[in-house]
């Protein structure tokens, strides 16, 4: 027990809550479920009780619910234009489950569900299965021509033909390990520097002084921690827009 409590890696262990097995498939309810689920009661929670008053004079909560509103509005808008606001409710689901995630994941002895790239992975495959249905349902054949440039020499066209569709491919991997990556380099990082102040400490008071340092630097690590957890919401919600502004404008 006493290992558990220094490994950093053991924050991101999958237990099982209820085990459930189907045929040869494990369906159990475990701790990530547990979380995802969590995430999306407070989610829905917050956004319900500061919108229910819809006061003309907004409460702080109302002002946080509407700001976030806008900054998703916007962005979708900026990255896709007017068309893109079909999307919006999509866009602003995943940026709020990535950012409560990210917060939550933050709280001692809770789960960060977006450490782990099978979690990241479902939600890009999920953004690029939209894209390129929609693009397809919408443009038909036309959608293609996302892999093939305008001005183009016919000579270069293989070439670049096969580079677009490389980069397209490689969007999901990218998507995905971006969040995965900085939330789990984040937390071993911040476990580690805890670990060592309660290493340190137990080792009477000239090790209570040398814990100091290590001290401070959770500290640190977890404001930045707060602030990574907002720019990856962010960087995830800008480049899902940037994606779904190639399925409305596929061409170049």
């Amino acid at each position: 027990m006493a290992a558990d409590k220094v490994d950093p890696i053991h924050q991101f262990q999958i237990t099982k809550i209820l085990p459930i097995q189907v045929g040869h498939w494990d369906v159990s309810f475990t701790n990530s479920s547990l979380f995802m689920a969590v995430v999306v009661i407070l989610a829905t929670g917050f956004l319900v009780m500061a919108s229910s008053s819809r006061a003309m004079v907004p409460s702080r909560w109302q002002v946080v619910a509407e700001m976030a509103y806008s900054f998703v509005a916007d962005t979708l808008r900026d990255a896709a234009g007017k068309a893109g606001m079909q999307f919006f409710p999509l866009v602003f689901s995943l940026f709020m489950f990535v950012l409560v995630a990210n917060l939550i994941g933050l709280v001692p002895y809770f789960f960060t569900v977006t450490s782990h790239i099978i979690v990241t992975f479902s939600l890009a495959i999920l953004v690029i299965g939209i894209v390129i249905g929609f693009g397809i349902w919408k443009h038909g054949f036309h959608f293609f021509n996302l892999f093939v440039p305008k001005g183009v020499p016919a000579a270069l066209i293989p070439l670049v033909t096969l580079i677009e569709i490389i980069s397209f491919l490689s969007r999901p991997i990218s998507l995905s390990v971006r969040l995965f990556a900085n939330m789990l380099a984040g937390h071993i990082t911040l476990k580690v520097f805890a670990g060592f102040v309660v290493t340190l400490s137990a080792a009477g008071a000239v090790g209570t002084v040398g814990s100091i340092l290590p001290l401070a630097m959770a500290v640190a690590l977890t404001a930045l921690e707060f602030l990574v957890a907002f720019l990856q919401a962010y960087v995830f919600t800008v480049l899902t827009c940037m994606y779904l502004n190639d399925a409305i404008h596929p061409g170049h």
